[in-house]
């Protein structure tokens, strides 16, 4: 794929994944599948944190879906952040078996955001 190509669809992923952060881990967490989303037990401040953090995040990465080069350095850091956040949540649900339905809801999913941007962005903007 040339990049012209990618940087159409990596507008695209940006503002889906914008939106899902927006609205769609909130709705995980608290309605859809919490077991899959959150804490067991639960621990609504942190959880309320990580929302916040998420839904903000979300928004700048809407406004990067408009011009992607331009925020470069916000969306490798959204794959480095998605990549690292997976990795120590991986651990802790391979050692806490009450945490075992992340392992196929939120760990998947924030795996699944870091290819899709890495995948998506031009290799000749990888920061230095």
């Amino acid at each position: 794929m040339n990049n012209q190509n990618k940087l159409k669809y990596l507008s695209v992923a940006l503002y889906v994944f914008g939106v899902v952060f927006i609205v769609g881990v909130p709705a995980m967490m608290m309605v859809i599948w919490p077991s899959g989303w959150s804490w067991s037990p639960a621990q609504p401040e942190y959880e309320q944190m990580i929302m916040g953090i998420y839904i903000t995040l979300g928004v700048f990465l809407l406004r990067a879906a408009k011009d992607p080069m331009a925020h470069a350095s916000l969306i490798w850091f959204t794959i480095c952040s998605s990549i690292v956040h997976a990795a120590i949540m991986l651990v802790q649900a391979l050692v806490d078996s009450t945490e075992h339905a992340n392992l196929i809801g939120d760990i998947p999913a924030l795996f699944l955001v870091a290819f899709v941007l890495w995948y998506l962005m031009p290799k000749s903007n990888i920061i230095k």
